[in-house]
């Protein structure tokens, strides 16, 4: 190669390091978490806010960032993290923000710094992963662009962003007492549902209207003001839509448009048109609506209960068509929400889901299989749900670190069970309702392919089968297929599943009595969480743990996992 020849590539690929420098970014957050007064429904309770704000403040990078996030705790008598949902942690597992698991909590007057790169774009969400802090209001939207130069595979003019909560008037801790209390004391449904942390309380806004009066609190109150979402005629909007509820799920329409599906969980799909959508908790999409209904009128956003007997009114926004006044209110009564317990809609949206061309498609079978069963039981008098009869329990010491470190007493013995018996009756209480507790983490070695099905069943009532959206930490993956009844690993159920264009999720759904079968790789070295994201069912044990070639996981920083044993081997001179 000739000299000038080498000056020019030096030239060029110094150029190119530049633009990427440039390119990528380093995002800084200086976040207090705190409790505060606030009235998310026009009545007034205690919330965890960030920096004074409810919802905490929205994050907003290109993929390829690093966000760096110092955050001290000013609550006065707890600890807490921050778990950013969605996001794989590659190479910081430490960041994912799940007390006891990967981190430490972070106590009273302490300031935790993460940092970390959103590797991918797709609409995301942050929340509290300590006790039940998320049911109380710690959460808030985190949006992925594309990285620079790139460009999404669709075309809109603007964008909406909807943050779907449920809210309860009781705190969490008169809630957590009771859902470990003896008797059982279930926590009802929530009062009201949010949209962006806005609903309204014993107050029907359409209502109001078609009566001729308002008497909602919301007409002077702006915590609880409805949300208004303005667009102008005959353009296409991208709506990011995410559901950090505690219990409920949803399904989210908008009076006289239809809705193109376009991106589910952060990975793209192929796009499908809807009249509305169900969003489970956890969940998170993008959606496409063109404004080109009748511009002299408003529209309502109408967000309602699905899965559950509703007990909740639903939470209404406006889609407000300039130029008509955002006080206008829709002449239309907004768009009904689903019965309840019309699972066949409920299926018939989850099932068109599917990856756009493009994605990477699964292996083609699987090195491992694990078979969970969800089941609700009993102990000692108290409620737990269980995975295959065992309910797990959290240890002092967070696992990245006491596996780092080696610890001995770690984990049991004794593993947790990979199947369930093939004569268990799903669609029956169970026959022994009693269970025990324990770790259930399951060790994966590095870069194999797992299967998990996800088996529901029957809980302690007759007749009761509940739906439970399962989040797995540090991945996507690919759901490959669902049924009715009970996973039998035969023929027939292997001829569900799809190998050609599973969609990759983060979340996914289980019906009632039926199953759900996920593949992903263990290619993330580091302790995940895998568990059902409905804060209730969690407390009560719903979840398993996922560790992946500990070994391999760099330096971990000393005050992510300076508590517990861990602590005291740092302070008796261990390294991470």
């Amino acid at each position: 190669m000739g000299l000038p020849l080498l000056a020019l590539v030096c030239c060029a690929l110094m150029a190119w390091q530049h633009c990427a420098a440039e390119a990528a970014k380093a995002r800084h957050f200086k976040w207090e978490i705190s409790n505060m007064f606030w009235s998310p429904d026009c009545e007034e309770k205690v919330v965890i806010g960030i920096n004074g704000q409810f919802p905490g403040p929205t994050i907003r990078a290109r993929a390829g960032d690093t966000i760096h996030v110092q955050l001290k705790n000013a609550l006065h008598t707890e600890g807490v993290v921050i778990h950013w949902h969605g996001i794989r942690q590659i190479g910081t597992p430490w960041a994912d923000g799940t007390a006891a698991i990967s981190q430490c909590a972070i106590n009273p007057e302490e300031t935790f710094t993460y940092r970390f790169v959103v590797d991918k774009p797709g609409t995301y969400f942050y929340h509290g992963h300590y006790g039940m802090q998320r049911a109380a209001g710690l959460y808030g939207s985190l949006i992925v662009d594309v990285a620079e130069g790139k460009e999404e595979p669709f075309k809109y003019d603007g964008e909406l962003n909807l943050l779907l909560s449920d809210w309860y008037h009781e705190s969490i801790h008169t809630q957590m007492v009771a859902l470990s209390s003896k008797p059982f004391r279930w926590i009802g449904e929530p009062q009201s549902l949010l949209i962006n942390g806005r609903g309204q309380f014993n107050c029907s806004l359409a209502a109001a209207h078609t009566q001729g009066a308002n008497q909602c609190a919301a007409a002077v109150n702006t915590q609880c003001a409805p949300v208004v979402f303005p667009v102008q005629p005959n353009k296409t909007y991208r709506l990011r839509v995410a559901s950090t509820t505690s219990l409920a799920s949803l399904n989210l329409a908008i009076g006289n448009h239809k809705l193109t599906v376009v991106e589910a969980d952060g990975n793209y799909v192929d796009p499908f048109v809807v009249d509305d959508i169900d969003l489970y908790s956890g969940d998170s999409y993008s959606v496409l609506l063109t404004t080109d209904q009748d511009t002299s009128s408003n529209y309502w956003v109408s967000v309602g209960v699905r899965g559950r007997l509703p007990k909740t009114a639903p939470a209404l926004a406006v889609l407000n068509y300039g130029p008509n006044r955002a006080s206008k209110l829709p002449a239309l009564a907004p768009p009904a929400t689903p019965a309840w317990d019309d699972y066949d809609h409920s299926k018939a949206f989850t099932y068109r889901i599917r990856a756009r061309a493009g994605t990477p498609p699964p292996p083609a079978t699987a090195d491992r299989r694990i078979e969970l069963l969800n089941t609700q039981n009993k102990m000692d008098g108290h409620i737990k749900w269980s995975i295959n009869n065992v309910s797990m329990v959290l240890p002092a010491t967070p696992y990245l670190g006491s596996l780092k470190m080696g610890l001995k007493s770690t984990l049991a013995a004794a593993r947790p069970a990979e199947t369930f018996s093939r004569g268990y009756d799903v669609t029956l209480p169970p026959p022994n309702p009693n269970t025990t507790v324990g770790d259930n983490v399951y060790v994966l070695a590095h870069n194999t392919t797992v299967d998990v099905v996800l088996q529901n069943a029957n809980a302690l009532s007759r007749n009761v089968s509940e739906v439970h959206p399962w989040h797995l930490h540090g991945h996507d993956f690919w759901v490959l297929g669902y049924g009715d009844g009970a996973y039998r690993g035969d023929a027939a159920d292997e001829a569900r599943l799809n190998l050609r264009d599973p969609p990759l999720r983060n979340t996914a759904v289980i019906f009632p009595y039926g199953w759900t079968l996920l593949r992903f790789v263990a290619d993330n070295p580091g302790v995940w969480a895998f568990h059902c994201h409905i804060e209730p069912h969690l407390h009560m044990g719903m979840g398993v743990i996922f560790a992946e070639a500990v070994d391999l996981v760099g330096k971990v920083p000393n005050e992510a996992v300076s508590c517990g044993a861990t602590a005291t081997a740092l302070m008796a001179g261990a390294h991470m």
